[in-house]
């Protein structure tokens, strides 16, 4: 594995960390926005390995769609999953009227875990 995707790894799980404090803090909204963080970094750790990096986020979701999602490599509730939270984070960030529960913030941060484990799964059989 290259040392750049270990970092991506690395910081993905940081985010992941940083998510639960904020929602046990009672911060569902940058909770959210952290999850996120963690699939997104995910996501480059994966492309990485195929030497792709991207500028913009919407790059990043597109290549890996294509990359490892449409080839079966992946399954496909990743990629749903990093949208979703992706169009979350923008109303976490950007809204000034944005109702995030513990709830909320709870779902996001258990599928950002399970994205990150599927992402380093995938990694370390070096598929």
């Amino acid at each position: 594995m290259k040392e750049t995707t270990e970092r991506f790894l690395e910081k993905a799980s940081r985010s992941v960390q940083a998510a639960e404090h904020l929602a046990k803090d009672g911060d569902a909204e940058f909770a959210v926005g952290r999850a996120y963080y963690a699939m997104f970094h995910a996501a480059q750790a994966l492309l990485n390995e195929k030497a792709l990096r991207f500028r913009r986020h919407s790059g990043v979701h597109n290549a890996f769609g294509e990359q490892f999602v449409k080839p079966g490599l992946i399954d496909k509730k990743y990629h749903k999953w990093l949208v979703a939270a992706f169009n979350k984070r923008i109303t976490g960030d950007y809204g000034i009227d944005s109702h995030f529960t513990a709830e909320d913030a709870s779902l996001v941060i258990t599928q950002a875990r399970e994205f990150l484990d599927a992402a380093k799964q995938f990694l370390e059989k070096g598929t």
